[in-house]
């Protein structure tokens, strides 16, 4: 990918503090559409940039990625937009993935909150409410990416 591309990704997330809207596809091949915070950093799994999110396990936006992995993100500040199109990985402790050890979650999603502009005055009580909710962290490639600009991958 053009280090251009995840410049203006990484712009633009720092602009509305990782505010994006996220679109997953339902069993019908409809969209489900949400408002989330994201933010971009490597996959620990496969290394590769990635946009990056935390989210209950129980959502339905999980729910949807355990059966189609395909997703996309959008950013914008503005009149500027970039988004992102790609599959998703899910890593939780209900999600549990090859070549990432569940000890290490807790600060995955730490990294993953930060990532996305989130900052925490007390992050032993931050993991706590993680474990409780069962928050997962999912990971979306970034096989394609278009803005305003046109094509930009």
């Amino acid at each position: 990918m053009a280090e251009p591309a995840i410049d203006k990704l990484r712009r633009l997330v720092a602009a509305e503090d990782g505010l994006c809207s996220f679109v997953c596809l339902d069993s019908s091949g409809s969209p489900h559409v949400s408002i989330i915070n994201a933010g971009v950093m490597d996959n620990p799994v496969t290394g590769e940039t990635s946009v990056a999110c935390v989210v209950r396990a129980n959502a339905r936006k999980a729910r949807l990625l355990r059966d189609d992995p395909r997703a996309a993100i959008a950013f914008r500040h503005r009149w500027d937009w970039v988004a992102v199109h790609g599959n998703a990985q899910l890593i939780g402790l209900d999600d549990p993935a090859d070549g990432f050890d569940n000890d290490n979650l807790p600060e995955l999603l730490r990294e993953v909150f930060r990532s996305a502009g989130g900052a925490h005055d007390d992050w032993d009580e931050y993991d706590r409410v993680m474990a409780r909710q069962r928050r997962l962290a999912i990971f979306i490639t970034l096989d394609h990416i278009t803005s305003n600009a046109g094509s930009i991958s």
